[in-house]
């Protein structure tokens, strides 16, 4: 069994997701050993994209919340249905012990990813890490660092908002 987590960027074009779709739905079916696994964290974007492909490709998701108000506090109302379903539709549903939803709750957040995974899949364009803590290259350095497996997903054409 191959247990993935995965991080990504939030601010997708909506050309992008599409793109990013399909890249995830190859990093799946190339995965024949064993039950297919994903853990991530549900935020808008790679993290949602990354859920829902896993969940369409039979796999089991485990959903990590960053801290306990982070559904009414961070969870934005056009995502809220969808965060919700996911929710639902987990195996396993984990909040981290934060009160509120901060960079230490996002890097205990990215953390428990690492932690629970065999391979990291970023939904990530090489941009270096902002110094903020929590962000998509911080969790790739991460990983690196743990000496966790990285698949890189930033298809041709892809881009972010802004």
């Amino acid at each position: 069994m191959t247990t993935y987590a995965v991080t990504g960027h939030m601010d997708l074009t909506e050309g992008t997701v599409g793109l990013v779709r399909q890249a995830l739905r190859d990093v799946f079916a190339a995965h024949t050993e064993g039950d297919l696994v994903g853990v991530s964290c549900i935020a808008t974007g790679a993290d949602t994209v990354f859920a829902e492909e896993l969940l369409a490709a039979g796999g089991r998701l485990v959903v990590v919340v960053p801290s306990q108000d982070y559904r009414q506090a961070k969870v934005k109302p056009e995502h809220a249905a969808v965060f919700d379903h996911l929710v639902e539709s987990a195996a396993e549903v984990v909040v981290m012990p934060h009160e509120t939803a901060n960079r230490q709750a996002y890097e205990s957040a990215n953390s428990e990813l690492l932690r629970r995974g065999d391979r990291l899949v970023a939904v990530w364009d090489g941009t270096p890490p902002s110094g903020k803590g929590g962000g998509t290259a911080d969790t790739v350095e991460q990983a690196r660092a743990e000496g966790l497996a990285v698949d890189i997903v930033w298809p041709e054409g892809a881009a972010r908002r802004g």
